[in-house]
């Protein structure tokens, strides 16, 4: 039996919509999650929202709320959104929830228990946006010669009471860590993390007098938790922590921590000092994406060029979106849309390609076959083609998505539905309904065995979709994981059924750009 699997996203900062960096995220999650299950492993997914912090406080009170209520709504606002891309998460965590405070709370004890916390007082630089402290020499110089952090947003000097972890006791350990193969990638995210190790730590302020929205500080009342502790803890929450039970058994530590470029250093510095310090084990693997650009440049309010999800949703369906970007982005780097390009790529792939393979093929048996399928003998022509489908969906794809290469992987499966269009063309069953029934037979019942491992293949991707075909091909909803794909009796079983063929619907229609986008 495979080994259990534990997928995270970062938690997702409420503080307004979420937009279509947020959808990318969890939507590569899901693939993955998806993928992890049809591969047989007992998968555990979880998402949700981070509520806690100043820049909550700060919009709430712009708003004239309670931060509790912003949180209410915009957290409401991300779970819906997640339900509406069909994202598989067994938890949708909220740092407000009963038992995260509990777990905080927990973990805060067992670190002040291995004497890693310290009163002191904090005086420096720190970035509400980012919710992060920064020092002089990471600061650059904006407009006007003002002070902003290395992610080009207002940074604050700050003097207050706090809290300290000893994070720079941490840095051999951290070290070994970040230099342990298949711990951190991509490679570069790896080197920028060991350099910035190298280069000295410093003890972490990790407690807010300033403001009280968050996890008290146990014992310490006038104490909140810094965010990034309380944020990091849900990975552990999750799964029952403080209590070892069977969730946590099983679980922890995680497989692997989905996250943004930009939140590495939280996730492989921070983090993990954290756990070693309350002798809990380091996740085993965090990935840091890279962004989704908005026709080459980064999304912002003062841009104006913010994009709802659900807007793409509307006009093109959840699927398209989800092809689109998990084949047009290479994972781990950064990668652009449109709604052209989503069009263009999704008709040309899905709808042309793969949609009208499908279409053509089980109109064909419909119509000439009387839906019949029967047994028939494969000659070279038709072993060549399905050893090639067999090939990328079988060997490929699960290898591409295993290492996260998902743009890889879908490339593969394209090739494989390119090669069934090409032997659709060469054989011309049309032409030989007349000539040679039994031969039309054959060709038929070759690309409908190809079209059925394309379809479980591509299901990670496209779940609704893929089970449209997998339907009207008639293969059990049982019988759709990757170990199903090396079952050589599943086509016998299914012509001994006596299973028809009805006339098809296609699953993938092309797509059409709004007349605003066209005339842009």
């Amino acid at each position: 039996m495979a080994d259990p699997f534990y997928i995270t996203t970062a938690i997702h900062y409420p503080n307004g919509k979420p937009h279509i960096g947020h959808a990318y995220e969890t939507i590569a999650a899901d693939v993955i999650a998806r993928f992890q299950r049809l591969m047989g492993r007992d998968v555990r997914f979880q998402t949700g929202t981070d509520e806690h912090g100043l820049k909550m406080a700060q919009k709430a009170r712009d708003l004239g709320k309670t931060p509790r209520e912003l949180a209410d709504e915009m957290s409401g606002a991300f779970r819906d959104l997640f339900d509406r891309l069909d994202i598989t998460y067994d938890r949708f965590i909220r740092t407000t929830d009963e038992d995260h405070h509990k777990a905080s709370r927990a973990i805060w004890q067992a670190m002040e228990a291995k004497g890693d916390l310290y009163l002191d007082r904090y005086e420096g630089w720190y970035s509400v946006r980012d919710e992060a402290y920064y020092d002089e020499k990471e600061l650059v110089e904006g407009k006007g010669g003002e002070k902003l952090s290395p992610q080009g947003t207002p940074v604050e000097w700050t003097e207050e009471e706090t809290w300290f972890f000893r994070l720079s006791k941490y840095a051999k350990p951290l070290l070994e860590l970040l230099k342990t193969p298949g711990f951190l990638e991509p490679a570069s995210r790896r080197n920028e993390m060991i350099a910035f190790v190298e280069g000295g730590l410093k003890d972490l302020s990790v407690s807010r007098t300033s403001f009280d929205w968050g996890v008290k500080v146990p014992g310490h009342d006038n104490h909140v938790m810094y965010v990034w502790v309380d944020a990091l803890t849900n990975y552990i929450t999750g799964v029952g922590y403080p209590d070892v039970g069977e969730a946590w058994e099983k679980y922890w530590p995680a497989s692997l921590h989905l996250i943004g470029k930009d939140i590495v250093r939280f996730h492989t510095i921070y983090w993990p000092a954290f756990l070693m310090s309350a002798d809990i084990p380091v996740p085993q693997h965090v990935f840091g994406h890279g962004f989704l650009l908005n026709r080459g440049v980064k999304e912002s309010k003062s841009a104006g060029n913010v994009t709802d999800p659900n807007e793409l949703v509307d006009l093109f369906g959840v699927d398209s979106l989800r092809y689109f970007l998990m084949a047009e982005v290479v994972f781990g780097k950064d990668g652009s849309y449109s709604a052209e390009a989503l069009v263009n790529k999704v008709n040309a792939e899905l709808a042309n390609s793969f949609g009208n393979l499908a279409q053509r093929t089980l109109s064909m048996i419909h119509k000439n076959m009387d839906g019949k399928l029967t047994d028939f003998e494969a000659n070279g022509d038709d072993k060549a083609l399905l050893g090639t489908v067999q090939n990328a969906c079988r060997e490929v794809l699960p290898q591409e998505f295993e290492a996260l290469n998902f743009s890889v992987g879908i490339e593969a499966w394209l090739k494989a539905v390119f090669a069934c269009n090409a032997y659709v063309d060469e054989q011309a069953p049309w032409a030989l309904k007349k000539s040679d029934p039994d031969r039309m037979q054959a060709v038929l019942q070759t690309l409908f065995i190809a079209i059925r491992d394309l379809g479980i293949a591509i299901q990670p991707v496209v779940p609704t979709k893929a089970a449209a075909v997998l339907d009207q091909l008639g293969v059990a909803a049982d019988r759709r994981t990757y170990g199903d794909l090396a079952d050589e009796g599943w086509f016998p079983a299914l012509v001994a059924s006596g299973h028809t063929i009805e006339k098809p619907v296609p699953a993938f229609p092309r797509l059409e750009l709004p007349e605003a986008e066209t005339a842009s």
